[in-house]
């Protein structure tokens, strides 16, 4: 076992000590003051270690970790980009730490401005005419838009429409959330070319549809170049066009959903717009809406105004404010005139990378993508390497894995998103270690089997890990 392996209990020896409290001012205190029920039987086992031991520990802790500061990360579909360090200053600054959501609205004006100006270039950059920025998450998010759906078709005494229309190639959150809203779900269909097959969709539309959800590009990647016709469909039924923003990046500056029709989105904020996403959070996704349904944001509101028909609450406060910062800086980083370079880079990246590796990777549509692609595992398949295979030897180059197996259109989906932040000599290194390791799959196939090979942890059953996780070692 080497030294940095050690849990911090292994190195702890007694009398060791990494710090000196300063005198209280109050002198010595005893546990006799306290109720016998709240005091201990037994002191507290803490580590004993001295200020370096405690600095090395975890310093080799972070190393062990993959990071976006520390590599490529291609992870599709949840938008792994680098964000500028001069956001995270000014989310630091005191005059936005110190506040409190129960202050008085008169003293934290600073605040409301922030709010109101990113709704507003929120707002520019979707084509939607109003933002709430009080969802906690992209999934909270989606939620929140389902139910300004329901809400908006109660409001026109519609209680039949039960139906949200989902695409198969949609992201998982999609009928999940319509469910929890509880909407029926009902499947339509892709073309072989990955997009949603319209002649699929006309017989599902009826007066039980209550609108219907999409990502565009879609999950492979595509645009769906028949947007404008599906958003008439939907609309000629009564229904609402319902926008997945997870996949806004490559339209930033390019086009807007509000233009393609959608009538309410949700966007991800800590994807597109500059927080760092690593270990699930923290997020935020604000729900935009078309002119139809104003008035009906959910309240507290203080910045757009009371909504005479609120659909009522969905948060204690207005969203998680550090979110909401970095993303107004980040905006204004960029200007109108570099806001409009998002989109382009992001597809100029996603492209390049694509026809580098197609000719050893199978590409089951070969067609210009998005932000991102699919490829179906390597194109020569005589050895049995699988796109796991290929995700484990990665970490032995220094890559992070790009998403695997999704999503389920394909059976060794392998979905690669290299976002718009990365250089071309970035790209052109993951490449050249892609094109390795389908040469190393077809010459020595057992060593990507067998892959990691100098990582901390090697391959473990993954089974047995979620059922009877380790968490101390």
């Amino acid at each position: 076992m080497k030294y940095y392996d050690k849990l911090i209990f292994e190195l702890s020896q007694n009398g060791r000590c990494g710090c000196s409290l300063p005198d209280n001012g109050f002198g010595e205190t005893s546990c006799t003051e306290l109720p016998t029920a709240l005091q201990r039987a037994q002191a507290p086992e803490l580590p004993q270690v001295s200020e370096p031991d405690v600095v090395r520990h975890y310093t080799n802790l972070s190393s062990m970790n993959f990071g976006v500061d520390t590599g490529f990360y291609p992870l599709g579909s949840c938008t792994m980009k680098y964000n500028p360090k001069i956001n995270e200053e000014i989310a630091a600054l005191p005059g936005f730490t110190s506040v409190h959501p129960l202050q008085p609205l008169s003293t934290v004006m600073g605040c409301v401005q922030v709010y109101k100006e990113l709704s507003d270039y929120l707002c520019s950059i979707t084509g939607m005419s109003a933002f709430t920025l009080n969802p906690f998450a992209g999934a909270h998010g989606e939620l929140t838009g389902l139910m300004l759906m329901k809400h908006y078709h109660l409001l026109h005494g519609d209680v039949s429409r039960r139906k949200v229309i989902v695409p198969d190639s949609a992201h998982g959150t999609n009928p999940a959330s319509a469910a929890v809203c509880g909407f029926e779900v009902v499947q339509v269909k892709s073309r072989p070319d990955g997009r949603v097959d319209v002649e699929d969709l006309k017989p599902l539309l009826d007066e039980t549809v209550a609108g219907m959800m999409m990502t565009n590009p879609n999950t492979l990647g595509l645009f769906e170049t028949g947007i404008r016709e599906i958003a008439q469909l939907v609309h000629d039924c009564g229904g609402l066009l319902y926008y997945d923003g997870a996949n806004l990046n490559p339209l930033i500056g390019v086009v807007r959903p509000g233009d393609m029709g959608f009538d309410i989105l949700h966007l991800n904020l800590h994807k597109s717009f500059s927080t760092p996403h690593g270990g699930g959070g923290p997020g935020a996704g604000p729900v935009g809406i078309s002119e139809k349904l104003k008035g009906s944001l959910p309240q507290p509101d203080f910045y757009c105004g009371e909504q005479e028909f609120s659909m009522g609450r969905i948060s204690g406060f207005q969203g998680n404010f550090g979110v909401i910062l970095r993303a107004l800086a980040y905006i204004l980083m960029l200007g109108r005139e570099n806001v409009k370079l998002l989109g382009s880079y992001a597809t100029l990246s996603a492209n390049y990378i694509k026809v580098c590796l197609k000719d050893c990777y199978e590409l089951p549509i070969d067609s210009v993508c998005k932000h991102e692609f699919v490829f179906d595992g390597l194109k020569d398949k005589s050895n049995e390497v699988t796109t796991l295979d290929v995700a484990k030897r990665l970490l032995d180059y220094g890559f992070h894995a790009p998403t695997i197996y999704f999503p389920l259109l394909f059976h060794q989906s392998l979905m690669i998103e290299p976002t718009e932040t990365e250089s071309r000599q970035t790209l052109d290194e993951f490449i050249k270690v892609m094109r390795t390791i389908a040469e190393e799959a077809a010459t020595s196939p057992d060593m990507v089997k067998s892959a990691p090979h100098n990582t901390p942890v090697r391959r473990p059953d993954e089974t047995q890990a979620a059922r009877h996780p380790i968490l101390k070692a």
